[in-house]
């Protein structure tokens, strides 16, 4: 059964920093491409950021694109995102996802592809 845990969400004031962590556990990690994404309650889950399996392929949300990185450890089942600039527009329950196919085009944006989901963590982006 594969499994996967986030942590390091918290409350933070805008312009600050936090840095997420995904352990994958039960399956093979270093064949799924893994990805972020986040949810207001209310509202779609909504694509932030994607990592092929080794990590030359990066994919982004527009409006993150500049503030965010999306990273990889394979010897460690870990997949994280740094977010620096932090704004109150981030501030959601923060998904991290697992892929076991390759996608083209922007399929990779739908949470309808992703096999394998943690349980979220929140990020609380104050003014």
């Amino acid at each position: 059964q594969v499994r996967l845990g986030e942590s390091g969400g918290g409350l933070v004031q805008a312009g600050e920093s936090l840095r997420l962590s995904c352990t994958v556990s039960g399956g093979t990690f270093s064949t799924y491409e893994m990805a972020w994404f986040r949810q207001v309650p209310g509202k779609e889950r909504e694509f932030v950021a994607r990592i092929g399996t080794t990590s030359i392929r990066t994919y982004y949300l527009e409006a993150v694109k500049d503030r965010f990185a999306i990273s990889r450890d394979n010897a460690k089942n870990t997949v994280a995102l740094q977010m620096n600039s932090l704004k109150p527009g981030d501030t959601a329950i923060y998904y991290c996802a697992a892929d076991r196919t390759t996608r083209t085009g922007t399929l990779y944006r739908s949470r309808l592809v992703y096999s394998y989901w943690g349980q979220g963590t929140q990020v609380t982006v104050s003014t």
